[in-house]
């Protein structure tokens, strides 16, 4: 009888093991893989910028009339915003931009497409939208000029037009082609055939060797293929990019991301997100930061860093660029619907796309209005994107009506996106 007890025990420990291992994920990360690009202390980019801006600065303090010396001013200032996430950098490049298209009364396509970048990094799409027109007009380097109008009308959801200067834009052995086919694909929900053409660029981009584009592609691999599910692809591509520019603060939140969403090592994750932030520094690493303390149950830390979020956006420098932030985060406050509202229309004016409907639809439920709320999804949003975020919104406002069914069906979509949508959502998507 003892014997048979002690099976009995054995065979219940065996079972209770599988089944935790079976809740275990397999790391995909070492942190051996990426700890020297943590602790890299010299920034060669950074600082070639930062000479580059002196001299340039310099040269125009003597003849102040060579407006050539603006535009070169300036990309020394975008570079320094890329590398450090110091948004004014991104408008002192802004500034002299506009020298330098007023100084050529707007007639230098070249120096219209750099302003309009410089708006597109702010969120002002209509602005470089009106910019690229006039452009366009101008009618030289036009291929230069329908590449950005693809991005800038698909940025604004104008995704007829869009699909339009795609058209006009044809070239399958061309780089800026092809990565803008691939954008196009997974707007439309086509997340394998994404991948396909931009891998496809990245084969080009090796081929010129141009490091700026090849570190370029390997990021937007490494979250194509994390949406994909592909999760050691994800990783792969990301250190590859960190091969190319140990200082590439994008890869290692990418790392970080996978660190807490998808092995669940918020500790690990936030040793990352910390040294990210000592070098580079923008608004939203707060929000990452406070998700993941909430997962950990640290509330304090969650609080200090909403805090510095509140803090960082309160500067005007940043404009429009992160509404959609506020908008989530005032939106779940009851106290603060009303702002979330205010915002969320100021978006669909300046950016009229599925997602900013989403946003005004997300504050119309969490205000109690949940008709309102499931109107402007049948009319904005459904079958216009396919962000795990938006399914998730469109999920509870189907709930929230009564359409169990329909909710039922977008959680089995949702349950295959949790890697995207973290460790937080995707729990509270289980409990639907």
């Amino acid at each position: 009888m003892k014997s048979i007890n002690l099976l009995i025990f054995a065979i219940i420990l065996l079972v209770m093991g599988c089944e935790n291992n079976s809740n275990k994920r397999a790391l995909v990360t070492h942190s051996q893989d990426y700890n020297h690009y943590l602790e890299v202390e010299k920034n060669e980019i950074k600082d070639a910028a930062q000479q580059d801006y002196i001299f340039w600065e310099e040269k125009l303090e003597k003849e102040p009339n060579q407006f050539p010396y603006l535009v070169k001013a300036a990309a020394s200032q975008s570079l320094l915003f890329n590398q450090t996430g110091d948004i004014n950098h991104l408008i002192q490049a802004e500034k002299s931009l506009i020298k330098a298209n007023e100084a050529t009364n707007y007639t230098n396509s070249s120096y219209l497409r750099s302003l309009s970048r410089n708006y597109i990094s702010q969120h002002k799409f209509k602005q470089a939208l009106g910019l690229l027109k006039i452009a366009e007009a101008n009618g030289d380097k036009l291929k230069a000029t329908q590449k950005m109008l693809f991005d800038v009308h698909l940025e604004l959801g104008n995704t007829e037009i869009a699909k339009q200067y795609l058209s006009k834009i044809e070239n399958p052995r061309d780089f800026d082609y092809l990565i803008r086919l691939s954008k196009w694909s997974d707007h439309e929900g086509h997340l394998d055939d994404a991948i396909m053409y931009l891998k496809n660029a990245t084969l080009i981009a090796e081929a010129t060797k141009n490091t700026g584009l090849i570190q370029w592609a390997y990021t937007n691999l490494a979250d194509y293929y994390g949406h994909a599910g592909e999760i050691e692809a994800s990783y792969i591509y990301y250190l590859k990019a960190l091969e190319i520019n140990p200082h590439d603060a994008y890869a290692k939140k990418g790392i970080a991301w996978i660190v807490y969403s998808y092995e669940k090592n918020p500790d690990e994750a936030l040793r990352v997100l910390n040294a990210i932030t000592k070098k580079h520094n923008v608004p939203d690493y707060h929000l990452l930061i406070a998700e993941i303390a909430e997962f950990k149950g640290d509330l304090k830390l969650k609080e200090i860093q909403l805090e510095l979020y509140n803090n960082a956006v309160d500067n005007n420098l940043y404009g429009a660029m992160y509404n959609k932030y506020n908008v989530l985060l005032l939106a779940e406050n009851f106290k603060k619907t009303e702002e979330a509202l205010k915002i969320a229309k100021e978006e669909i004016k300046n950016r009229p796309t599925a997602q900013s409907y989403d946003l005004l639809a997300w504050s119309h439920y969490n205000q109690g209005n949940i008709k309102v709320a499931l109107e402007v999804m049948e009319n904005h949003v459904v079958g216009k994107t396919f962000e795990p975020e938006v399914l998730y919104h469109l999920a509870k406002i189907y709930k929230a009506n009564g359409m169990i069914d329909m909710a039922k069906t977008l959680k089995k979509e949702l349950l295959e996106s949790t890697f995207e949508l973290g460790p937080i959502i995707a729990k509270k998507v289980k409990e639907f």
